[in-house]
């Protein structure tokens, strides 16, 4: 399943959400990190990451996603249990 990308504003909380659904690999983890940052830099607004609809999450993106949320300050949500258990244990080996 390809990953899909869908930019929501949340204007109550003054916050830009993109929704991420699908497969995510490297390469789509570097795409959303490229396409977070431009909306960042266009409108200055915080940036939230919904992972909710993410099916896979490969072992080479989880440390592109956890460098988003601890060099960009983007919240990340969603996660289910063994997503956030691939991420945390991908930064461990990788040092990422």
């Amino acid at each position: 399943m390809p990953t899909n990308i869908t930019q929501i504003e949340d204007e109550e909380r003054g916050r830009t959400i993109l929704r991420v659904a699908g497969s995510m690999y490297r390469e789509d983890a570097v795409l959303l990190e490229k396409i977070a940052l431009g909306i960042k830099e266009q409108t200055g607004r915080k940036l939230m990451i919904d992972l909710a609809d993410l099916h896979f999450l490969d072992s080479n993106s989880a440390p592109v996603i956890k460098r988003m949320e601890r060099e960009h300050n983007f919240e990340i949500e969603g996660l289910m249990i063994f997503l956030q258990k691939t991420v945390t244990e991908t930064e461990s080996h990788n040092g990422d």
